[in-house]
């Protein structure tokens, strides 16, 4: 670690200090979970409260004046050396997956908090304004659809998302108003693209390749472009023990080779094909089953890698139910596009984990196989992503781990990265 790798002049026991504040805090926002024991904190309610409150406390001491916007998100400002100058924006989520780990998410926020504190010392008059967001809903496991935070700052916003329901059948329109917040007036968390230089996010790297290369961080390329799938292949319910295998149209059958094939495509094409879900009808021990659903994640850093990849797996699959004499059904549920990250922010980023990791060798720079607050904010801004090393690359899960090392060189790298990004050529003061 190297003290004077930020540009704020701080020591290595503040760097060091830093780095174990973050990572206690992420202990801190743990506790505040709707099940004891495990952490589940979800969009609009208490615990999502408790974690603004706390987050806004912090930013608070770390010089941000504070305020919750009309989607939920708790935000922090320090003004540049007039106001109104537009921000470079830190950011991450403070919502999780049910039993989740501990950073995934809030790891970004805390760190952003910290970099802000260091920045505000190190530049008493900013050439732009520097902001901090935690995201009120980036995983989707209350309503269904993900990034509810981060789509209105974008201005990407449809009404129609106010009728969903939880699990106890509270409609989103409702839990806003639950939450203080007016539904009809979400629209007004919408920000400018004059109101950015840039948005730049912090994140555990949520795989293993980072560990793999023993590199404690790294700089993200591009976030991959995904499509969600409900698939369902239709057969015959016949009596298991009375149909013989010449007359059987069985069509768990068809849907296991299906998933044999998505898996061998996926391999083959290095793009990524999962399925998460998956449900046999009528569900009885003897009974051929006449009907299968399950889903597909399909991932890749491209979007024409991912529709080549969609494009042979329902050709196969087609292929594989009409020689079984079953029928395939599919429907698309979700599509977001690759994103690329900016050039200039990942040359700042990359200067900066050069600097703050001394054991040399080349930046590792890998694409984001999850998606990100980052990706939507690509929308109305130049995005940067910095990813953090995490153990064995386990996320969402409570197995989630980081070391305080590695924290404390990613608000090294992060805060140096900022500065660069805030005296660029491309801000305000150009």
């Amino acid at each position: 670690m190297t003290p004077q790798g930020t540009g704020t002049a701080a020591t290595r026991e503040t760097l060091l200090a830093a780095g174990r504040r973050a990572y206690d805090r992420c202990d801190e926002l743990a506790a505040l979970s709707a099940v004891k024991g495990s952490i589940h904190r979800f969009h609009l309610t208490s615990q999502h409260a408790w974690a603004n409150a706390l987050v806004g406390r912090w930013m608070a001491a770390a010089g941000l004046q504070t305020r919750v916007d009309a989607a939920g998100n708790m935000v922090g400002r320090i003004e540049g050396s007039r106001p109104g100058l537009p921000a470079v924006m830190l950011g991450s989520h403070i919502d999780t997956v049910p039993d989740a780990g501990r950073y995934d998410g809030p790891l970004g926020v805390v760190i952003a908090i910290e970099v802000a504190a260091l920045l505000r010392e190190a530049m008493p008059s900013m050439p732009c304004a520097l902001e901090v967001v935690a995201f009120s809903d980036e995983e989707g496991a209350r309503f269904g659809t993900a990034l509810l935070g981060s789509n209105p700052v974008a201005g990407n916003w449809h009404d129609e998302w106010l009728t969903q329901t939880d699990a106890q059948g509270t409609s989103l329109r409702q839990a806003f108003r639950d939450f203080g917040l007016d539904p009809t007036r979400v629209r007004q968390a919408a920000r400018r693209p004059d109101e950015l230089v840039a948005y730049l996010e912090a994140h555990i790297e949520q795989g293993p390749l980072l560990e793999a290369q023993a590199r404690p961080l790294g700089v993200v390329t591009s976030i991959a472009g995904a499509r969600r799938f409900a698939l369902t292949v239709t057969g015959e319910a016949r009596h298991a023990g009375g149909t013989p295998y010449d007359r059987r149209r069985d069509a768990l059958v068809g849907a296991s080779f299906a998933v044999l094939a998505i898996e061998s495509i996926a391999r083959r094409r290095d793009i990524i094909g999962t399925v998460g879900e998956i449900q046999a009808y009528p569900g009885a021990v003897n009974v051929v089953p006449g009907r299968v659903e399950f889903s597909l994640d399909l991932r890749a850093e491209t979007d024409q890698q991912r529709d080549a990849g969609w494009a042979e797996i329902l050709d196969t699959i087609t292929t594989v139910c009409r020689e079984r004499n079953l029928e395939f059904h599919w429907v698309e549920e979700h599509r977001a596009h690759a994103v690329a990250c900016a050039g200039w922010l990942k040359d700042a980023i990359a200067a900066a984990v050069a600097d703050a990791d001394t054991d040399g060798g080349d930046v590792p720079m890998l694409y984001s196989r999850a998606g990100h607050d980052a990706m939507v904010m690509a929308d109305i801004t130049d995005i940067g992503m910095l990813f953090i090393r995490c153990e064995d690359g386990i996320s969402h899960a409570p197995a989630e781990a980081v070391t305080v090392w590695d924290v404390a060189l990613a608000v090294e790298a992060f805060a140096a990265a900022t500065a660069s990004v805030m005296i660029s050529d491309r801000g305000p003061h150009a």
